[in-house]
Order: structure tokens, then sequence, then C-alpha cells
């Protein structure tokens, strides 16, 4: 198994340099399993977010880079589960956040906004302010 950085992925999705995306793309496909940690799949919904892409953009995004035929994403059920919850309208930092803190009675945030979504969309654990 090897792991991928975020530029790799950011080459394989942007394809804005062919000679590194053609590279992305033998790598990414190569008889080899891939591990994807959710640090790289958050910094490249940042990555495409300062690439002014959508929402929807970045989570079709993310969607194939996980559903690379060899990919192993770290906590596979959170990424299902941020991403879920990104489509349904949290940001995508905040739902990994929350989808990572399952095991947790509830999660502790100043942002009320995510604490609204989240309650809206029975994510668990339940936000609240300290």
């Amino acid at each position: 198994m090897i792991g991928v950085d975020t530029n790799v992925l950011a080459r394989f999705v942007l394809a804005d340099d062919a000679r590194q995306h053609r590279r992305a793309v033998a790598a990414l496909e190569a008889d080899e399993d891939l591990f994807i940690p959710v640090t790289v799949l958050l910094e490249l919904a940042w990555v495409l977010h300062a690439r002014d892409a959508t929402r929807a953009e970045i989570t079709s995004a993310l969607r194939r880079i996980v559903g690379l035929q060899r990919a192993h994403a770290q906590h596979p059920e959170a990424v299902r589960r941020a991403l879920d919850w990104m489509d349904a309208g949290l940001d995508f930092a905040d739902a990994f956040h929350l989808a990572l803190s399952e095991r947790s009675e509830k999660f502790l945030s100043f942002n009320a906004n995510l604490a609204r979504r989240a309650a809206r969309l029975g994510a668990r654990p339940a936000v609240s302010a300290p």
C-alpha cells in the first residue's frame, strides 16, 4: 500500500499541469493499493475551494477519489458520513470533525451555524457551546 499526498490528488482532479496529471493518473490507476489520510482529503477540499469549486464539485471530486478501485480512505465510514453531511449543507471541515468524533457524547463548538445545521441533520454527536 502506498500513501498519497494532496498534491497528487489535486493534479489528478484539476488536470492543470498536463505532465503531472498524466503521472498522477498512472500512479492512482496502477496495481497498488492507495492509502488516503483524512487530512489529505480535507486539504484537497480546501485547495478546491480556493480554486472556487462549488460544494457539489468538491464532494464529487472527493467521492471520485475515495471511489477509485484500489483506494482505501482512512476512517472510511467517517469519510462517507462527512461527504453526506457536506451534501446536506455542512462545511466539509466541520462535517469531518463531527464524523470523526462519533464516539464522543457531544461536540463542543462556538459555531452556532454548525450546531443548527447538525441538529437539523440529526448528526451525532450533538453540537453545543461550552
